[in-house]
C-alpha cells in the first residue's frame, strides 16, 4: 500500500486520462472532413430545376382548387 501522496497521483491520472482522451480524440479537424464527404454523400445538393418543378406543380394545383372553390361556390349559390 502506498501514501497518500500515491492515491493523490492515482486519483489525478484516473481523470486527467479520460479528459485528455477526450480533448485528443473529440478535435473537429480529424473527422471534419470524413463528415463532410459523407454528408454530400447521403444529402447532395439540390437540384434548382426540380424545386422549380415542384413549385410549378405546386401553384398550378392551387390555381386548380380555387377553381374548384369557385365553381362549387357558384353552384351552391344557384341552389339557395
Amino acid at each position: 500500500m502506498g501514501t497518500w501522496h500515491l492515491e493523490v497521483v492515482k486519483m489525478a491520472m484516473y481523470m486527467t486520462f479520460p479528459v485528455g482522451l477526450f480533448y485528443i480524440f473529440n478535435r473537429p479537424e480529424y473527422f471534419e472532413e470524413h463528415v463532410n464527404k459523407k454528408r454530400k454523400e447521403i444529402m447532395p445538393p439540390p437540384n434548382i430545376e426540380a424545386i422549380d418543378l415542384y413549385k410549378a406543380a405546386v401553384e398550378r394545383a392551387r390555381r386548380k382548387e380555387e377553381k374548384w372553390e369557385e365553381e362549387l361556390a357558384k353552384v351552391t349559390n344557384n341552389k339557395k
